[in-house]
């Protein structure tokens, strides 16, 4: 998850949480400022303070930023392909373990273990960001020969 980007006031980005039950989801922010040690305030998307009453702000090490990942137009996904899910406000790193209609079945292989169905909108490509690019996840099951 190291950056070897720097990040100026209002770019988009996605922050990695550390919260226990929410390790390996990310969510969207806007940064407000640069702080002096490595870190940032930034100002989330989708979350909210406790009281609801505005959008959450936080300081974050840079580490925990980076971009958001480019858009990848596809027209669906194959069984065992990585995939990000938007659930409870953030972006998740899930599996597809099946497909009925326009719902695409993902398992939560690291935390709760439960498998969910979501709608083709709510997944995205799943992207790593790596020393400062983005890498497509690539499935070896789904690798073509030949």
């Amino acid at each position: 998850m190291s950056t070897t980007m720097k990040f100026k006031r209002r770019d988009r980005v996605e922050i990695a949480s550390n919260e226990e039950g929410f390790v390996g989801s990310y969510y969207e922010a806007m940064v407000v400022t640069e702080l002096l040690r490595e870190e940032y305030i930034v100002q989330y998307i989708t979350l909210l303070k406790d009281n609801m009453s505005e959008p959450l702000r936080e300081v974050v090490f840079a580490a925990e930023v980076r971009p958001n990942p480019p858009d990848i137009s596809v027209t669906g996904f194959k069984l065992y392909d990585l995939v990000d899910a938007f659930d409870n406000d953030g972006w998740w790193v899930r599996k597809i373990t099946g497909k009925v209609g326009n719902k695409y079945f993902v398992y939560f292989e690291c935390s709760s273990k439960d498998e969910f169905a979501y709608d083709f909108e709510r997944l995205r490509v799943h992207q790593d960001w790596v020393n400062g690019n983005w890498v497509l996840h690539e499935n070896p099951l789904n690798r073509v020969s030949g």
